[in-house]
């Protein structure tokens, strides 16, 4: 899950945070860099205050692709959301991280010119990159900050591209030629089709990714509309693709590794929020090495027990989707890290889905994304609860309030 204001299990709620006390600023202050500080209260970022002048994720919608990679205007949050597994031929280990989040203070549904007009626009974009150095035991968080306009940050079709400064996302069309071809069941022009390319440029690491994805959208919740608490229009409208093969290059302390893997990426835009009844949530994406994927997320309540909305996705090897319900899994929180910040994160899981028992383990304890919204994230292991063996790779992000 993931990002301002909304609702996506993961990450994605706490971006929103940032991103909105950012929208307290005078719409015509210059953008804010990745060294500014803000005091973010999760609570009343995620709060469902002040909404009328949106469209709300309430109803099923028909997706289309690739229209729906792109941007929709008139909603309060949305974000691109990609996490994955990597390695070098040697069998070094990495993770990474890299979201782009945006939010808007004043509704655009009825005027979308007003994204466009110079530092007036009233979206505020947040990105969040990391990388995790398994076999370094290292982990590095990026985060930046900046108005849409003029052409600091933002998201467009034809051709595809979301950036944030030098931080993008983009079809070949902008510049990549990738060995396959742009054309496929999920996008269907050279503008907007994949291969894409994730770029990230920064002093700490650089990270280049050739992405294409292994099997169509997903959609989440029902048909993509994701109910994250029983009030109408608290939801998201969310998809993933859930394995997409990775190729290309990272650049850390001076030295270049090739890498090969999988990654994940999740796509919501809603406006609506929690409600006042939920704290925090659990967002798990797993890929087996049988080719079968698992996302859960379990929304946490105000005593940190799971909420009833809890939510999840089983994908078959063939693409075939299950969902998955809060009765439907069981998970038992085994061992814990502490963070800097006094709280605690869950390391080690116990998870059982129907006759499948799994532990899910992190590959490094401190993956902390210590930034304007503090929360876990990072690499795990996927391990047979009974004799212990390597079934997969994901990623878990966790939030705490």
């Amino acid at each position: 899950m993931k990002t301002p204001i909304d609702e996506h299990p993961a990450l994605h709620f706490l971006s929103l945070l940032a991103v909105v006390v950012l929208a307290a600023c005078s719409p015509d202050q210059p953008s804010q860099s990745e060294d500014a500080t803000f005091d973010l209260d999760l609570n009343a970022v995620l709060g469902g205050n002040n909404t009328d002048s949106f469209l709300r994720a309430d109803s099923p919608r028909t997706f289309s692709f690739p229209a729906d990679h792109g941007m929709h205007p008139g909603f309060r949050n949305e974000w691109w959301y990609l996490t994955g597994n990597l390695e070098t031929e040697t069998g070094r280990q990495f993770g990474y991280q890299a979201t782009f989040f945006n939010t808007s203070f004043n509704g655009d549904s009825l005027n979308s010119q007003n994204i466009i007009e110079g530092w007036q626009s009233p979206r505020i974009w947040m990105a969040h990159m990391a990388l995790t150095d398994v076999d370094g035991n290292e982990h590095m968080a990026l985060e930046r900050f900046s108005r849409e306009n003029p052409g600091l940050a933002g998201a467009q079709l034809n051709p595809f591209k979301v950036w944030l400064e030098n931080w993008s996302l983009s079809s070949k069309a902008n510049g990549f030629s990738g060995a396959n071809g742009s054309s496929d069941a999920n996008g269907s022009s050279d503008a907007n089709g994949f291969p894409w390319l994730l770029a990230i440029e920064d002093n700490a690491f650089a990270l280049s990714l050739s992405l294409t994805p292994l099997k169509a959208p997903v959609l989440q919740g029902d048909n993509g509309l994701s109910q994250k608490s029983p009030e109408a229009g608290n939801a998201s409208y969310y998809y993933s693709l859930t394995r997409i093969d990775s190729e290309g290059e990272i650049v850390l302390n001076g030295e270049s590794y090739a890498v090969t893997g999988l990654s994940w990426l999740d796509r919501e835009w809603s406006t609506s929020a929690l409600a006042e009844n939920q704290s925090g949530w659990d967002w798990f994406s797993l890929q087996f090495d049988d080719g079968q994927e698992l996302m859960y997320y379990q929304l946490r309540d105000n005593a940190g027990l799971a909420h009833p909305s809890s939510d999840g996705n089983w994908t078959d090897a063939n693409a075939m989707q299950t969902r998955i319900n809060s009765e439907d899994i069981l998970l038992v929180e085994n061992k814990h890290w502490l963070s800097p910040t006094g709280i605690s994160y869950t390391t080690e899981w116990a998870m059982q889905y129907e006759d499948q028992q799994w532990l899910i383990r992190t590959l490094v304890e401190d993956q902390f994304m210590n930034l304007s919204v503090p929360y876990w994230e990072g690499t795990v292991e996927i391990l047979s609860a009974d004799n212990g063996d390597h079934l997969g790779r994901g990623y878990l992000e966790m939030v705490r309030n």
